[in-house]
């Protein structure tokens, strides 16, 4: 019998689903809600607060990309935690944190932020802590070819301005099918071994200078594996069972930013993975039809860590009062922070590339001070053409004439307004016109920095 007949006599004897069945209400079979937070600049958006306010109703907080390059500060209960590789949805300890398949972890450091975080004040971390088996590995070769790598582009006047943290490094070893992954710490130790020190063979040649003590490693890595071992699980049928659950929510907490996208970002200074929406699928191993909210976070004006170029960079006395005003200095590595102009530009290209559902507006308060605001509406050429996107060259935006718009400022502190209608005629004016150029609407306002001092404008619909 062939397979047509096949399929037309079990035809007769089950009931067929029709095709309207089968083929519409794709999500029908996801009970949970996803919803994912980004952020749409380069980073430093101020993700985990609103990850920090979200994260109360919900049963699972994910991280899905990066490693401890990353950094998100969170004000709460009259504390302030730093997390860079830990969700830092571990502020809410009624919920699960998990960090997936797609992020490459530090041990060592992973260990150390618990420790300091716990001193914090914040309890029973580890029991709280899923990782996925199949995430790959940081060690400190990764790290130390990190610094000899930037050391060589800074030679030829290429810094890129990383963390030295060894992600990108980390990254590549896992590419190259070199890297090593938790399972493979937890499972034979012999074999671990020798996964490590072909690892460490090929970094050795790879990075003249580098040089790897294979036995004080090795040490080091069997005593971190009993450590670990406890939050260790397959996280995919993990959240596979939580996407079935009715009413359960799972929030996914983006680290880096859009513009630092290894594709989409402002290339070759970027990070080392794909850190918009579509990173949180091949990150934790879930479906794209899974995702049921995309929320874009984004400054009321624009900051840069690092090299690469900012169009609406501020190099006057705005740009250090906003740095100043706004405490703008890296998390990870106290580096300051470039600043500028909110840019409409890089938003509308975000939103093309992640589908926003909802914008939050951060750090409202720190453009009180300002007689006048600009957002920059255009790019232009040297010769007054305007471009039609994102320029995906950097010689291309390294020349781009910015086209702004000025609005009156409002010359009034909004750190206690907790309503939208209460805000400064002009700052409402601001934030419309945001929401217009984007097309996006904005939800939250954040005026401050404590977790309260966020407007929510659902409340008031």
């Amino acid at each position: 019998m062939n397979g047509n007949a096949d399929y037309q006599h079990r035809g007769d004897n089950h009931s067929k689903p029709s095709c309207s069945n089968r083929y519409s209400g794709a999500m029908s079979e996801n009970l949970a809600k996803v919803t994912v937070v980004v952020g749409t600049q380069w980073g430093d958006e101020g993700k985990g607060k609103i990850v920090d306010l979200l994260a109360p109703k919900c049963d699972m907080v994910c991280r899905c990309q990066g490693g401890n390059n990353a950094g998100h500060t969170v004000i709460a209960e009259g504390g302030e935690y730093f997390f860079h590789l830990l969700p830092s949805g571990l502020v809410n300890e009624s919920c699960i944190s998990v960090i997936g398949n797609g992020v490459v972890i530090d041990l060592p450091g992973l260990f150390g932020e618990i420790a300091v975080n716990e001193k914090k004040g914040l309890s029973g971390i580890e029991k709280r802590l899923k990782i996925s088996d199949r995430a790959h590995l940081v060690f400190k070769c990764h790290q130390e070819a990190d610094g000899i790598l930037e050391e060589l582009k800074s030679q030829s006047g290429n810094k890129i301005g990383t963390t030295k943290r060894g992600i990108g490094p980390a990254y590549s070893t896992k590419a190259n099918r070199l890297g090593i992954r938790v399972c493979q710490l937890l499972g034979d130790f012999d074999s671990f071994t020798e996964r490590f020190k072909m690892l460490s063979r090929y970094m050795e040649s790879a990075y003249p200078g580098l040089s790897i003590d294979i036995e004080d490693e090795l040490s080091r890595y069997k005593v971190l594996a009993e450590r670990v071992r406890p939050m260790v699980c397959d996280t995919v049928p993990l959240l596979q069972h939580q996407l079935s659950q009715k009413g359960c929510n799972i929030l996914v907490e983006g680290a880096n930013a859009i513009m630092l996208d290894l594709d989409f970002g402002t290339y070759p200074f970027v990070t080392s993975s794909n850190t918009g929406a579509g990173g949180v699928c091949t990150g934790l191993g879930i479906p794209p039809r899974a995702i049921t909210e995309v929320i874009g976070i984004c400054k009321a004006y624009t900051t840069r860590v690092g090299n690469g170029n900012l169009p609406t960079e501020l190099h006057d006395s705005i740009g250090e009062l906003l740095r100043e005003r706004g405490g703008e200095y890296g998390v990870t590595t106290r580096r300051p922070r470039r600043c500028g102009w909110f840019d409409s530009v890089v938003l509308r290209y975000s939103h093309a590339i992640n589908g926003y559902t909802s914008l939050a507006l951060t750090k409202l308060d720190i453009l009180d001070a300002l007689e006048e605001v600009k957002i920059a509406v255009a790019y232009r050429t040297q010769s007054g053409e305007q471009l039609k996107s994102f320029p995906s060259d950097e010689s291309v935006l390294e020349h781009v004439v910015v086209e702004y718009i000025t609005l009156p400022g409002w010359m009034a502190d909004t750190t206690n307004t907790n309503q939208y209608d209460s805000l400064p005629h002009n700052a409402k004016i601001y934030i419309e016109k945001i929401e217009e150029l984007v097309g996006v609407p904005i939800r939250w306002i954040g005026v401050g920095q404590d977790r309260k001092s966020v407007i929510d404008r659902s409340e008031e619909r």
